[in-house]
């Protein structure tokens, strides 16, 4: 592989260029997205239900449902960062935390890895949300989750890798 050439920066992403020998000895150009990683977070709200965002994402120019997530500050811990998101656009802290394994959302031109929480035994805490946020915190069940997911209703690919792996491991029911 050769040494990445900056093709672009924005934020804490990178456009990155470099030439490959593919397994087969196929010598190739590619670009990664170079991301810094990030987190994802299910709360459970004491009562069971699911507390998820329902956020404006100007990428799409539409509203979606997902959990709680951010991307990694420099030299931040998926943990230290998982808390401070939750804080910051849900308003809410956890006392209990559940590490549920990594996501690769876009392998073939990204770099990002998703770190996935499960939190419970939420309280309200006072936390600013980025200007660039738009986000209405709601609360839905898990079989109305599952009847979003199911219906096309859910389409954020995190929030569906995050929700299936937390039913797999029991920490929803």
């Amino acid at each position: 592989m050769s040494d990445p050439k900056q093709l672009y920066a924005w934020k804490r992403f990178t456009l990155e260029e470099s030439t490959h020998t593919l397994p087969n000895g196929v010598i190739t150009n590619h670009i990664t997205l170079e991301h810094p990683g990030a987190v994802l977070i299910l709360p459970v709200a004491n009562d069971g239900k699911l507390v998820l965002l329902k956020q404006y994402r100007p990428s799409i120019r539409r509203w979606i449902y997902e959990f709680p997530a951010g991307t990694l500050e420099s030299s931040e811990s998926p943990s230290v960062c998982a808390v401070r998101e939750l804080a910051e656009e849900a308003s809410l802290q956890a006392e209990e935390w559940h590490a549920i394994g990594e996501s690769l959302p876009a392998p073939g031109f990204c770099n990002e890895t998703q770190y996935l929480f499960v939190a419970k035994l939420l309280s309200h805490c006072e936390a600013e949300m980025d200007e660039d946020e738009v986000i209405e915190v709601v609360h839905f069940s898990v079989e109305e989750v599952t009847s979003m997911i199911a219906n096309n209703k859910i389409q954020d690919s995190k929030t569906i890798v995050a929700f299936c792996r937390a039913q797999l491991l029991g920490l929803i029911t």
